[in-house]
C-alpha cells in the first residue's frame, strides 16, 4: 500500500461526494422556483443514497468484477471478498470503492436538472436505482475496467466524459422529451429564485471537481498535479467566453450564465485532463464556453425540449466535446502526453468516435426502455394542481420557502 496515493484517494473521495451534497444540491435548487426548492434537495439527497446501497449490492460487481467484455462477473456482490487487506492497485480496495462510488452518486443526481417542477418522486427513485445498475454501471466496465471492450480498444474518458456526462446528459433530454415542458415554457418561465443560491453551489462543484479529475489519477503524481491545473483553467476560460457572450448579445452578463459556463469548462475538460496540459486546457474551455452556450438555446428553442437546467447541453454536450477534443491536444506540441506507441491521430479520433456513438447509442435505448417501464408502473408527470402548488407540499408536505 502506498500510504501517500491511499491518502489523496480519500481526500479525492470526500471532495467529489461534496460535489453532490452539498454542491450540485444547491446549484441546482437556487435555480428552481421558491415552491420547489426543498424537491430538487430531496431528489439529490436520495438519489446519493439509493446510489450508494446500489454500488454496494450490484453495480460495483458489474463495473469492475472479472474482464468480460461488457459487464463484470458479479463476483463481488454486498462486496463479499472484500477484507481490510483488499487492494487495488496500491490503495485499499476500499478505499477504490469509495471513490467510485461518488461518481456513481453525482452521475444521475446531474439528471436531476432535465425534470424539476414536474415529476414525481417515485419515478426519480426507482428510475435512477435501475440507471445506475443497468445503464450506468456496464458503461464503466466498458471503459474503465480491464478487460472492458472500451477500455482494451484505448478509448482515453479519464474521469468520465462519456461514463459521466454523456450518459447523464443524453438520460436527462430522453425524460425531459417524455415528461413535457414547464407551465410558460418557453417564453414564461419563472426565473430561478436564488441565484447566488446557484453561484455557491458551482463554487463547490468547482472545487470539489480537483478531486472528481485530479483523483482519477489514482496516485498523488503529476497526472494528478496536472489534472487539476488543466481543470482549473478550463473552467476560468469558459467562464469568461460566457460572460463576453452575454454582455455582446445582451448588454449585460448574468451570474447565472458566468457559473453556467464555469460547469460548461469544467464537464469538458473531465474526459481530457489526463491527456492535455496547460494550452489544452486554455482550448477547451475556450470552445466549451462558446459551444454550450449555443447548445442550451438550440435545445429549447430549436428542439422545444425543456431540459429545465441545462443538462444535455452543459454536461452531454461538454462531455463529448472533450472526448473529441484529445485526439487534437493530446499532441506534445500543445503539452499533451502524446499518442500511444504505434498510435496516430486517425487511430485515437476513430477510437474515440467508437466510444461516443456506442455509449450514446446504449444509453439512449436504455433510458427509454426504463423510462417507459418506470412510467408505467409509477406515472412520471405530476398534476398540474401540484405543479401550481409546488412540489415541496405536494410531493413532500413541507415548505421552506414563501413566494
Amino acid at each position: 500500500m502506498d500510504t501517500g496515493n491511499t491518502a489523496w484517494i480519500i481526500t479525492s473521495t470526500a471532495l467529489v461526494l461534496f460535489m453532490t451534497l452539498p454542491g450540485l444540491a444547491l446549484f441546482y435548487a437556487g435555480l428552481v422556483r421558491a415552491s420547489n426548492i426543498l424537491s430538487v434537495l430531496m431528489h439529490c439527497f436520495t438519489i446519493a443514497c439509493i446510489s450508494s446501497i446500489a454500488w454496494l449490492v450490484i453495480a460495483y460487481s458489474i463495473a469492475f468484477s472479472g474482464t468480460g467484455a461488457y459487464v463484470g462477473d458479479l463476483g463481488n456482490l454486498f462486496l463479499a471478498n472484500l477484507s481490510r487487506d483488499s487492494m487495488s492497485g496500491d490503495i485499499p480496495e476500499s478505499v477504490f470503492f469509495m471513490f467510485q462510488m461518488t461518481f456513481a452518486i453525482i452521475t444521475p443526481a446531474l439528471i436531476v436538472g432535465a425534470y424539476p417542477e414536474r415529476i414525481k418522486f417515485s419515478f426519480v427513485a426507482v428510475f435512477s436505482l435501475l440507471w445506475v445498475i443497468l445503464i450506468y454501471a456496464p458503461v464503466v466496465h466498458w471503459i474503465w475496467a480491464e478487460g472492458g471492450w472500451l477500455f482494451e480498444m484505448g478509448v482515453r474518458d479519464f474521469a468520465g466524459g462519456l461514463v459521466v456526462h454523456l450518459t447523464a446528459g443524453i438520460t436527462a433530454l430522453v425524460i425531459a422529451f417524455f415528461l413535457g415542458p414547464r407551465d410558460g415554457f418557453p417564453n414564461s418561465v419563472q426565473p430561478p429564485h436564488n441565484p447566488g443560491l446557484t453561484m455557491m453551489g458551482a463554487c463547490m462543484l468547482w472545487v470539489g471537481w480537483f478531486g472528481f479529475n485530479g483523483g482519477s489519477a489514482l496516485a498523488a503524481n503529476g497526472d494528478a498535479g496536472m489534472a487539476i491545473l488543466v481543470t482549473h483553467i478550463s473552467a476560468a476560460t469558459a467562464t469568461i467566453v460566457w460572460i463576453i457572450i452575454e454582455k455582446v448579445k445582451f448588454g449585460k452578463s448574468s451570474l447565472v450564465g458566468a457559473v453556467t459556463g464555469c460547469i460548461a469548462g469544467l464537464a469538458s475538460i473531465t474526459p481530457a485532463s489526463g491527456s492535455v496540459g496547460p494550452m489544452g486546457g486554455l482550448i477547451i474551455g475556450l470552445i466549451a464556453g462558446g459551444v454550450c452556450y449555443y447548445m442550451v438555446n438550440i435545445v429549447k428553442e430549436t428542439f422545444n425540449i425543456d431540459d429545465s437546467l441545462d443538462v444535455f447541453a452543459v454536461h452531454g454536450i461538454g462531455g463529448l466535446l472533450g472526448i473529441l477534443l484529445i485526439p487534437f491536444l493530446t499532441a506534445e506540441s500543445y503539452g499533451g502526453i502524446g499518442y500511444d506507441e504505434g498510435s496516430s491521430f486517425s487511430d485515437l479520433m476513430t477510437t474515440q468516435v467508437i466510444g461516443a456513438v456506442s455509449v450514446g447509442l446504449f444509453t439512449l435505448v436504455g433510458s427509454v426502455i426504463l423510462l417507459l417501464i418506470t412510467r408505467s408502473i409509477f406515472g412520471l408527470r405530476v398534476s398540474d394542481d401540484s405543479q401550481e402548488e409546488g412540489l415541496d407540499v405536494a410531493e413532500h408536505g413541507q415548505s421552506g420557502y414563501k413566494l
